[in-house]
């Protein structure tokens, strides 16, 4: 089989936390759509409906990228890539100006200074962070990450090199319902999934389109008159498909628990509460979540 390849190199700033990266990606322990190295993330997924390999290879200051598509030379992607790249790294965040806004904080500057330097790690396409949403609604990280892999498995694709790939919306509409039931999904998550692919086949959830111009309270409307979908969903999907670090993430059971810490408050802190807090954060107020989610793991 012939593979068209790409390569490029991109530069990091100061402090890049390559860490969060690979870590993001490497939930699933089996590793079969992602093989991430102790300085690299190879990741399987399609790209115009071509299985590929996205290799990113962090080296001191920079980033070599590398995506392998099965196919003829016409397969390669050109700029489109390099700002796919960019945004799945993190890199068109503003968290320097977030940082200096917010060093002097009471409660928010001391976490800031133990996790300089903290983006968001996005994941590879727009239709995977929503069809990702979906998935944990309601559920543990760990059922959320099996049933991804049984979808996978299910979507039936495996690159060249042996990595297996996240599908994009026509593949998951192929899937019958009783196949998304055998991964494991509830009958209305199963349902969401086959219409959000639909709908994104047919041009009503233009998702490439709005990673371009982000007109976020139309896309709003858009994702929350599908049915299964709620606000939560349409935070994470907005935060971890397009970087919109403007979503309140106060309805996120983590978020609420690492707030509780941050602010040693001796009883659970709700939603309403959250939602007040978070307030006057706003346009980082998903920035302030992903501190939260990161400091669990520093209290750990």
């Amino acid at each position: 089989m012939s593979v068209a390849r790409q390569t490029f190199t991109l530069e990091l700033p100061a402090g890049f936390r390559a860490a969060d990266i690979l870590k993001f990606h490497q939930r699933d322990a089996q590793g079969l759509a992602e093989w991430v190295e102790a300085d690299a993330l190879h990741k399987g997924l399609l790209w115009d409906g071509r299985a590929a390999c996205l290799s990113v290879r962090f080296r001191p200051g920079q980033a070599e990228v590398e995506i392998a598509i099965d196919g003829p030379s016409a397969a390669v992607p050109g700029s489109s890539l390099t700002n796919q790249v960019r945004r799945l790294l993190g890199l068109t965040q503003s968290v320097e100006l977030f940082e200096q806004t917010y060093r002097q904080h009471p409660q928010l500057g001391p976490l800031l200074a133990r996790q300089a330097g903290l983006r968001v790690p996005l994941a590879a396409t727009p239709f995977e962070a929503l069809t990702w949403a979906i998935t944990g609604q309601q559920i543990s990280v760990g059922a959320a990450v099996s049933m991804r892999r049984k979808l996978i498995k299910a979507a039936g694709v495996v690159h060249s090199g042996g990595l297996a790939c996240y599908p994009d919306a026509e593949r998951l509409a192929a899937l019958d319902e009783s196949d998304l039931r055998a991964a494991g999904f509830s009958q209305s998550k199963a349902q969401t999934l086959q219409l959000v692919s639909q709908l994104v086949l047919s041009g009503e959830l233009p998702l490439a389109e709005w990673q371009e111009a982000l007109p976020v309270e139309a896309m709003r409307q858009r994702l929350l008159a599908v049915r299964g979908i709620g606000p939560w969903t349409v935070n994470y999907t907005l935060l971890r498909g397009f970087g919109w670090l403007d979503g309140s993430l106060h309805g996120d059971v983590a978020v609420r628990r690492a707030l509780q810490r941050l602010l040693a408050a001796p009883e659970k802190i709700g939603e309403a509460a959250a939602r007040d807090w978070l307030e006057p954060f706003s346009p980082w107020r998903a920035l302030v979540g992903a501190h939260l989610w990161a400091s669990l793991a520093l209290s750990a």
